[in-house]
């Protein structure tokens, strides 16, 4: 039998899980080509833009040089259209204009022979025809004058050339570029399954990474504890490798769906001050600690019947008598309940463990506390 006694209780719940980093990162390559290079190494620690992974480039190389030569010759044309094509069509159309009115003053003459009968008809349609040639020419000039200004179609094609040629140019150097893969943050190595000479393809992983950083701690938490749980709710923690060590952890974020498969919900720890031997994907044991009573009257949880059910229930002792009695419970702990009513500190209550029913007669043998029985977690002793 055991003692409803009265002592500190603290509320809490008990779960294990594993350290998570901040972000764990799957490298591969853009491109497939032939790896010329690894540059890292399992458990190395490595920094933002740091080259893990290099492609062999040589035709990447080729592409862009020949990219930034075509990006010479469009800056040439540029420079040709406003230097030589621009006052060239000026010079063009003063030309042009030139030998109209020459034409146009030869019309003239023409017109005034003929009609004084010194020239046939014929050269005055010669000296018409000379006229229009030399209006249409002139019109031409315009319109290559005005394509040659600098808001004109023949600047603004220059241009265009110019700038495709250097969005081809920018476009093989991103191509060179991705062919050095690099560290997107500073991170360790977890894991290289690639070696020089090898294919890299396109959705190959062939470097996993953890970011550098606090990390968390993701536990599992059975359902029925979901009243218990809130943002912001401390903890102890403690690694399986380092038993002996326990440290502070926090909760920051409780999933909003309940895993229907597991009847559990997945509740995120935070690390104010995590310790230097922590290691992603370390197992860890969590005390996520609520609510605490100093003055509770307390029995270990074994005690107490049908504890997830609407109307739990003890065995207590009395008269030499097996006593059916119902409570109500508070606060739970770690092997331990509370009682708020049914029962009364120093009465005695008939662990599960008897095969004693209601309302038999019972002889008091051995006795133990609250506590006895239940192993506890070697952090909360």
């Amino acid at each position: 039998m055991v003692a409803v006694q009265r002592q500190a209780i603290v509320e809490s719940v008990v779960a294990t899980g594993r350290l998570q980093a901040p972000a764990r990162i799957e490298v591969g390559a853009e491109l497939a080509g032939t790896v010329a290079r690894v540059s890292v190494r399992e458990g190395q620690e490595v920094g933002p833009g740091q080259e893990l992974i290099a492609l062999t480039d040589s035709e990447a190389r080729s592409a862009l040089a020949q990219a930034q030569a075509a990006v010479t010759e469009a800056a040439g044309k540029v420079e040709q259209q406003v230097d030589v094509s621009a006052p060239l069509a000026e010079q063009v159309l003063v030309q042009a204009r030139a030998a109209w009115l020459a034409a146009d003053r030869d019309y003239g003459r023409t017109s005034e022979l003929v009609a004084q009968g010194f020239f046939s008809p014929q050269r005055l349609d010669e000296a018409r025809r000379a006229r229009d040639v030399a209006s249409s020419a002139v019109a031409s000039a315009q319109l290559q004058a005005q394509a040659q200004t600098a808001r004109g179609v023949e600047p603004a094609l220059a241009r265009a050339r110019l700038a495709q040629a250097q969005a081809s140019a920018a476009m093989a150097r991103a191509r060179l570029d991705r062919m050095r893969i690099r560290s997107p943050v500073a991170a360790r190595v977890l894991l290289r399954q690639v070696e020089p000479g090898a294919m890299a393809q396109p959705g190959r992983v062939l470097l996993v990474l953890a970011q550098a950083g606090a990390g968390h701690i993701d536990v599992s938490i059975d359902e029925r504890h979901l009243h218990l749980l809130r943002l912001g709710m401390p903890a102890r923690a403690l690694a399986d490798a380092y038993p002996e060590q326990p440290f502070e952890a926090q909760v920051c974020e409780i999933a909003p769906a309940i895993d229907p498969d597991r009847g559990s919900l997945v509740v995120r720890l935070c690390l104010p001050q995590p310790p230097a031997f922590l290691k992603p994907d370390m197992t860890i044991s969590a005390e996520l600690i609520g609510s605490r009573r100093e003055a509770a009257l307390v029995l270990p949880s074994s005690a107490v019947r049908d504890v997830e059910k609407p109307a739990p229930w003890v065995l207590v002792w009395r008269a030499g008598r097996a006593e059916k009695v119902a409570v109500r419970l508070g606060l739970r702990g770690v092997g331990s309940t509370e009682i708020l009513e049914g029962l009364s500190e120093g009465q005695w209550v008939i662990a599960p463990t008897q095969a004693v029913l209601p309302g038999e007669r019972v002889r008091r043998g051995a006795e133990r506390g609250p506590s006895a029985g239940w192993p506890m977690p070697s952090f909360l002793r």
